[in-house]
């Protein structure tokens, strides 16, 4: 199993970003590569079995990424799990906890390698482009989050 974890620390009060990252509207305001959120209108994602289709850009190519949310519970965690043509199936994790002057956010990320020369581009290639993907993410949000 491939797990991946970045976090940071943000100056901003933990309930306001929890709802302003788990809003489906504000998503193309940090999500690296998102391209499209499909049928936005109707997304929900407040409960668990609620889903999105969001059009991502993966090496250069569309495709989609199904997303299926497992857990949302408010201002502490989110949990949702994922599909993608090209790609293993991934477990992901937004953990929001309290920390001086503002929140910890911590994104994981885990899937397991498919095998033969797949997993070899699993373990290498998606890692790097997930690990790079939530660097951004976190570097998106240090110019998004609304202050306190």
């Amino acid at each position: 199993m491939v797990r991946i974890e970045k976090s940071r620390i943000f100056p901003v009060e933990h309930e306001v970003a929890f709802d302003y990252i788990t809003k489906p509207s504000n998503w193309p305001e940090f999500w690296p590569d998102l391209v499209d959120i499909s049928d936005l209108q109707q997304t929900r994602w407040q409960e668990p079995g609620d889903t999105a289709r969001l059009q991502m850009k993966l090496a250069g190519r569309l495709t989609e990424l199904h997303m299926t949310l497992d857990e949302l519970s408010r201002p502490a965690v989110v949990r949702y799990h994922s599909t993608q043509q090209g790609v293993p199936d991934a477990a992901h994790e937004r953990h929001f906890e309290l920390a001086a002057g503002g929140f910890d956010y911590r994104l994981v990320v885990s899937f397991a390698p498919r095998a033969g020369l797949r997993g070899l581009f699993d373990r290498t290639v998606v890692r790097y482009a997930t690990s790079r993907a939530l660097r951004r993410t976190l570097d998106n949000l240090e110019r998004q989050l609304p202050r306190s």
